[in-house]
């Protein structure tokens, strides 16, 4: 499934609908207001939390922790490298790793090392716009939220 996301979603409890290549909505993002550091959930189309995400203020490199419901799911840490961005992801769903060209927004994430998603931003032509190619059988909302965290740590340091 091909889906549209809207590229540095956390500014100030931004809400956003994540939307299919054939512009209906399919999950909902809403960023919380007045928190120390970043926390979102992304829910369906009927209000139902499907994943939350919050991140671990006070480290040098950011750090995210993915939650389905109560569960801890996954903690996503960028790692210290002098130039390309790296990124340590620890799941309870599989060996998760990403590679590509992440400041372009053109990168896969495998799993098991097998590409489970592709992330564009040729995709779309809007400037603010990217998508993201996910296989039928992952667990869709966990996918776009590692998607929606690498897109955050690479922008922090625009918001700071």
């Amino acid at each position: 499934m091909r889906y549209k996301v809207k590229q540095r979603v956390f500014s100030l409890g931004d809400n956003f609908v994540v939307k299919d290549e054939y512009e209906q909505d399919c999950f909902i993002v809403r960023g919380k207001v007045f928190s120390f550091g970043d926390k979102l959930q992304i829910e369906d189309l009927h209000g139902n939390i499907l994943i939350r995400i919050r991140q671990e203020i006070f480290r040098f490199l950011p750090e995210y922790y993915i939650y389905s419901g109560d569960k801890e799911i996954a903690m996503v840490k960028k790692e210290f490298t002098f130039f390309k961005p790296r990124f340590r992801i620890e799941s309870d769903l599989g060996t998760y790793q990403i590679e590509g060209n992440f400041m372009s927004l053109d990168f896969n994430i495998l799993k098991d090392n097998q590409i489970v998603a592709q992330v564009s931003k040729k995709w779309f032509s809007f400037g603010d716009t990217y998508g993201v190619d996910i296989a039928d059988d992952e667990y869709q909302a966990f996918i776009l939220a590692l998607v929606i965290v690498i897109d955050q740590t690479l922008h922090d340091n625009e918001r700071r």
